[in-house]
């Protein structure tokens, strides 16, 4: 199996932090802040959106140890929760806490079997030392605006595998924004990767950030034959002074676009073992073999338009070595299911640098290579009360999706399945479901008096994504139809004030599990 050239790695590090003109060691204030949800963008966006904990309560850690209290606090384990993070989160500060919400170790932030959660750096920033953050058999997660730093794999501290941002296992909807994951090293030097997914991992985006300074930058599927994770867009994010893996693709499909690479020194986006990658209009300096299939016979596939190579030297074909260039032609189509505004390839290393990592005011580029400020936020909410014991609920404004009006109301619908029930569609719980009693059905949501409406999620449970085919969503007091379409997922119309909602099921492709109706004004 090839190697990481560490030696290479590591003369490169002094030189790498002034290779993109960045200043070393400016840290800039940025104000508390809520997730930007509504920038989300990418692979994210699809199979219902990704919200994170939009609509919970807002709390405050300055703790590995805070951070897991906040969710063993929940009253569920997919309860809504934004957690706001400032300073050091390491090792000493980090210890397992116990809750029928959470499911936490003391050697890495631990979200596992959960739901609904945005972690978000604020205040002078949050750094995460030598403690990696680990997403398993989750969904709906955001985490923005923090640094994680030199985790390790072997040597000590270890933690996480040794990947910064590491997802695996039946992991849904995750929106990393904002991040600059960073290491010291390769393998020989105890560091993996900084942002792996493998074992079914999907609908991911990676967005503005940097990753610096390792061996691997990331992988998707952990082995040839692990090629269930798909749907991962990487965008405007700064790759620099890496070895390989920018990212490694097995299999599934993957969207890069507006990246800027700047010394990759032994390849770069590695589509194998029957990947699709679109790469559009991204920046490659100073690098090599940049796009192909390496270190492996099975092949990948690729879509190119409108990148610009920029002192880019290409090896030889080989058994295992299959380089796109010198002139990298594309062998494959995809097609992208969402709406996204290219930047012109020849400004993204400004545009980049100006917007990708932690601490730089959540700017974002607005498709014609000027950063601005997202206009979904950031925003400042309500007051909060410190520590994750007794934290103080806020009044979300509509960009971080409002008030689940669901929770408290009334449900019913037609027959159900045994063992299901109205109730769990509005319980917060996407653990409990209700099914009908056949392939098709309705569900509704009810008050004691006429509630405005103007957006519903319907969020399937696990196992269960995509059965969901036609459907129309009904004012039940007037049977008007205000919504009709195929897949679940977020639903918009125009605000109507009724006291019953229904959403009708009109075919599917087994029997439907809605895990929750979400309605939202």
């Amino acid at each position: 199996m090839r190697r990481p050239v560490a030696r290479r790695l590591q003369v490169a590090l002094a030189a790498a932090a002034t290779a993109v003109g960045t200043t070393v060691g400016v840290v800039l204030a940025i104000p508390d802040a809520s997730a930007a949800t509504g920038g989300v963008t990418g692979y994210a966006t699809q199979n219902g959106g990704t919200t994170g904990g939009a609509g919970g309560q807002t709390v405050k850690a300055t703790s590995g140890t805070a951070i897991h209290a906040a969710l063993c606090n929940r009253a569920s384990s997919s309860t809504p929760i934004i957690i706001q993070v400032e300073g050091t989160i390491n090792h000493g500060n980090t210890t397992k806490v116990s809750g029928s919400s959470c499911n936490t170790a003391a050697d890495k932030i631990e979200l596992k079997e959960i739901s609904n959660v945005t972690i978000i750096g604020v205040g002078n920033g949050a750094v995460f030392d030598q403690l990696g953050i680990h997403i398993r058999d989750s969904s709906n997660i955001i985490i923005q605006n923090v640094t994680v730093r030199n985790v390790k794999k072997s040597g000590s501290p270890t933690s996480n595998g040794g990947d910064a941002i590491g997802m695996e296992s039946t992991v849904r909807n995750v929106w990393v924004d904002h991040v600059s994951l960073e290491a010291s090293g390769g393998e020989s030097a105890g560091y993996d990767g900084l942002f792996d997914l493998k074992d079914d991992v999907q609908y991911v985006t990676l967005s503005y950030s940097t990753l610096k300074n390792s061996g691997r930058g990331g992988l998707i599927g952990s082995s040839e034959s692990d090629r269930g994770n798909s749907y991962i867009t990487f965008h405007h994010n700064l790759y620099q002074n890496i070895d390989s893996r920018t990212p490694l693709l097995r299999g599934g499909i993957a969207h890069i676009y507006n990246n800027y690479y700047v010394q990759l020194n032994e390849s770069g986006i590695n589509s194998r073992a029957g990947a699709r990658a679109r790469i559009d209009n991204n920046y490659f300096k100073s690098s090599k073999d940049v796009i192909g299939t390496f270190y492996t016979s099975e092949a990948g596939y690729w879509q190119v338009n409108g990148n610009i190579f920029d002192a880019v030297t290409w090896s030889s074909p080989g058994t295992d070595n299959n380089p796109a260039g010198p002139n990298p032609t594309s062998n494959t189509s995809v097609s992208i299911p969402y709406s996204f505004a290219l930047d012109s390839a020849s400004c993204v290393p400004s545009v980049v640098t100006a917007t990708a990592g932690a601490n730089k005011g959540l700017q974002v580029s607005n498709g014609s290579c000027t950063p601005t400020s997202p206009t979904a936020g950031p925003t400042t909410p309500g007051p909060t009360t410190p520590g994750p014991t007794t934290p103080g609920p806020t009044t979300p404004g509509p960009t971080q999706g409002g008030t689940n009006l669901s929770i408290g109301a009334g449900s019913d619908g037609s027959s159900k399945a045994d063992g299901t029930s109205y109730g769990d569609v509005r319980d917060g719980n996407m653990s409990t479901y209700w099914s009908p009693s056949g392939t098709t059905g309705s569900i509704s949501i009810k008050w004691g008096s006429a509630t405005a409406v103007s957006r519903i999620n319907i969020r399937e449970a696990s196992g269960s994504t995509g059965v969901i085919r036609n459907w129309r969503v009904l004012n039940a007091d007037t049977g008007t139809v205000l919504a009709s379409g195929t897949g679940a997922g977020v639903i918009t119309f125009s605000r109507t004030s009724m006291k019953k909602v229904t959403f009708e099921i009109t075919s599917a492709t087994g029997t439907p599990k809605v895990a929750e109706f979400e309605t939202y004004a």
